[in-house]
């Protein structure tokens, strides 16, 4: 069975990309941008294509290496004795060679720092690197190990989106080696791509490949999905490091692999660095990533359904429903129209609208262009902020292991929610948006898109009502109903199986 297994460990040194036959060519000249107090370094032009690879790919890795960086993390870890995974506590010789000593109900939870591995990219002069949100998160202390001068800095966490798996680090200095971004929009698949690591802690290593798939989604790994697939060798290990194509710029920071034993198998992800930067920009800019909203609910487009609105082709994004009082309301958007165009670029599918949609800036004005009737019509949208409980599922932070219904992400129902699950307007209660399924509540048979209803008999409204009625019950089994399907129904969730 495939799973999806996280890289966070060790990327060693990277910066790749491969010398073609008779060297590298003449480019076109490199372009500044600067963000708040950085300064990146920008080359949008495509690699050549129409020449041979050559025999070497050395001086491009000597070349960017430097600016690939070791990353230490340390976290102090809470954990309680887990007694149902020791039984023989409970066995009657046990206690009398040793009596209670390790069964004691007071026992305070054991503390321990926890330390974890994994790589970044320096993509400033003066120290900012990109890494991934699971290498960092929750850490403590962050340390960064230079390539070049293996001395340590210590690291402050600027901001993270846990929604792309970004995060930006700054390390103090001025005069680091830094490296360039390409923009992936012009990655193709067959482009030849490399990546450098430090995969299982045997020291720096060099893989090639090409791009397997650009755009890749519905991974199940991140809430923004757009990843880059390569069969370049990405093991544990090469978390937060640089994918970079045959002219060592960054086109991409890997992320995940799929894998069934947590080892390369040829299908590894990473965030392109379009989508990177932009999050790096947000983050220096504003301090957080807010996002624009349309105020949609939106779907692809299938064969049947370009019949049924008579268009040619299944291009673009159909909206199902209009939130009232939203831009997209306010700018005459209808239920029906097809949207195919942004700011003059194309709609693929809903996918494309929605990653597009989420990357510009609240109160920017955009141009959607639209078929209505079979008809395309303009309009001109101003963008609203996107809403907290559609962007941020809430979940308690402190959850602990008195708390009931581990696993379980809700969020609030709104308007589009309403529409898309069809709930009559007398549902009222608390969305779930994730069940993890290794927990006892997706083995009950909570899913995704089920309404809790009712927790222990009691009935919740929303989606914090839902997390402080499971916080501290002494029973681990939670009686819930929930609603979906069209219909409500019972379910015990048993913590004590788990």
């Amino acid at each position: 069975m495939k799973t999806m297994t996280r890289i966070a460990t060790l990327m060693a040194l990277a910066g790749l990309a491969g010398a073609i036959a008779g060297g590298l060519h003449a480019r076109a000249a490199q372009t500044t941008k600067t963000v708040g107090k950085a300064t990146i370094t920008l080359d949008d032009a495509p690699i050549a294509r129409d020449v041979k690879q050559g025999t070497s790919y050395a001086s491009v890795v000597k070349k960017t290496a430097p600016s690939v960086v070791y990353i230490y993390t340390t976290k102090t870890v809470r954990q309680g004795f887990n007694f149902d995974m020791h039984p023989f506590f409970n066995d009657e010789l046990f206690r009398r060679f040793f009596g209670d000593r390790f069964s004691s109900p007071g026992r305070a939870p054991r503390e321990f720092k926890q330390r974890g591995l994994g790589s970044g990219v320096i993509v400033t002069k003066d120290g900012y690197i990109l890494t991934n949100n699971h290498v960092v998160d929750g850490a403590d202390e962050v340390k960064v190990m230079l390539a070049n001068d293996k001395k340590e800095h210590i690291a402050r966490i600027v901001g993270r989106d846990p929604k792309t798996d970004i995060a930006v680090l700054k390390i103090e200095g001025d005069s680091f080696p830094f490296i360039t971004f390409a923009d992936s929009d012009r990655l193709e698949v067959g482009d030849v791509v490399l990546a450098v690591g430090n995969p299982f802690g045997v020291g720096q290593t060099v893989t090639m490949g090409i791009v397997s798939a650009t755009g890749r989604n519905n991974i199940g790994i991140e809430d923004y999905e757009d990843f880059i697939q390569t069969d370049a060798a990405i093991n544990p290990g090469n978390s937060g490091g640089a994918l970079v194509d045959v002219e060592g710029r960054l086109v991409g920071i890997n992320t995940a692999i799929l894998s069934p034993s947590g080892g390369n198998m040829g299908v590894g992800f990473a965030v392109p660095s379009n989508m990177a930067r932009n999050i790096m920009e947000r983050l220096l800019q504003d301090g957080k990533v807010v996002r624009g909203y349309l105020g949609v609910s939106i779907q692809d487009l299938t064969p049947d359904l370009a019949k049924e609105f008579k268009v040619p082709e299944t291009g673009g994004a159909l909206i199902g429903g209009v939130t009232e009082d939203s831009a997209a309301a306010e700018a005459g958007l209808k239920s029906g129209d097809i949207i195919i165009e942004v700011n003059g670029k194309p709609v693929k599918d809903s996918r494309t609208l929605r990653l597009t949609i989420s990357s510009i800036a609240p109160g920017t004005k955009v141009d959607i262009k639209v078929l209505r009737d079979g008809k395309p019509r303009d309009f001109k949208v101003t963008l609203r902020e996107m809403p907290a409980n559609l962007d941020s599922a809430r979940v308690s932070p402190e959850a602990t292991d008195e708390d009931a219904l581990k696993g379980v992400v809700v969020s609030d129902i709104d308007a589009k929610t309403r529409e898309q699950l069809k709930l009559p307007s007398d549902i009222k209660g608390a969305l779930i948006t994730n069940v993890d399924r290794d927990s006892a509540a997706y083995e009950a048979g909570l899913r995704e898109g089920d309404i809790i209803l009712e927790i222990n008999r009691k009935p919740v409204t929303n989606a914090d009502e839902a997390v402080q009625a499971t916080k501290g019950l002494k029973n681990k089994r939670v009686l819930v109903r929930v609603w979906s399907n069209g219909g409500s129904r019972y379910l015990v969730v048993d913590e004590t199986k788990k």
